[in-house]
């Protein structure tokens, strides 16, 4: 994963080079594990999830994400995860909130510090789920058996924190042109952008990288007068 918080860490040619080696990390993640998977209707209800089912219980984790008081990481993290099991396996919808709160708390331990942490009981009390500690935690070993035990993905969150970053690093002028925003409270913004995004099940043909480049564009459009150099830059940067 990607901390936001040391994405500004250094400046100059070392801020680049470790910006260059971020990218392309993740990139390679991104090759290795990303599939395209768009879930489509089932002609039954009751055997398959359904789009509308999976962008429904994405919106429940958004807000259990700010009951709790998490990372919006966490989110990404966990909504990477359900994605990955689910074009993993063919699940029935009575287990879906039981897999989503699974792998919210897969995705909080992997992300928040100790003690940022839910309780787990509190989790399943405070969450509504419908299901009991012990379920999660079978559930949890379901998925990491399924996952083999890697949760450490290159989520289309940490590609817009990069980018950004490389934008505002390329870019310099962006700093004196956001509009009332530092760069960490402006790629705090795009991040719920992409975040709700990340919960309509159309966008998931798309990488993540793109899906977080698409986003920055937009934004980059209404700012710079050479907006698409700068994109066209970053573009060559993720090897598209």
């Amino acid at each position: 994963q990607v901390d936001p918080r040391v994405t500004m860490k250094f400046s100059g040619p070392l801020e680049s080079q470790r910006l260059s080696l971020l990218l392309e990390t993740a990139i390679s993640r991104e090759a290795q594990m990303w599939k395209a998977h768009v879930p489509k209707i089932p002609p039954n209800q009751d055997v398959a999830i359904s789009p509308k089912q999976r962008d429904e219980v994405i919106q429940w984790l958004a807000k259990l994400k700010y009951q709790f008081h998490l990372y919006p990481e966490t989110l990404a993290l966990a909504i990477s995860l359900l994605d990955r099991f689910l074009a993993a396996v063919k699940a029935r919808p009575k287990y879906l909130n039981c897999i989503a709160i699974s792998c919210f708390f897969l995705a909080a331990k992997t992300i928040e510090e100790d003690e940022r942490i839910p309780v787990l009981k509190v989790l399943a009390r405070d969450s509504f789920c419908g299901c009991s500690p012990a379920e999660i935690r079978r559930m949890e070993k379901i998925i990491l058996d399924k996952l083999n035990w890697d949760l450490h993905m290159a989520t289309p969150l940490d590609f817009l924190h990069i980018f950004h970053a490389v934008a505002v690093s390329n870019r310099p002028q962006l700093v004196t042109i956001l509009p009332k925003l530092s760069p960490s409270q402006h790629v705090a913004a795009l991040s719920k952008q992409l975040l709700h995004c990340m919960a309509c099940y159309q966008l998931l043909q798309f990488k993540g990288s793109m899906l977080a480049l698409a986003i920055l564009s937009l934004e980059l459009e209404k700012l710079l007068p050479d907006w698409l150099a700068l994109i066209i830059e970053l573009l060559q940067k993720a090897q598209v």
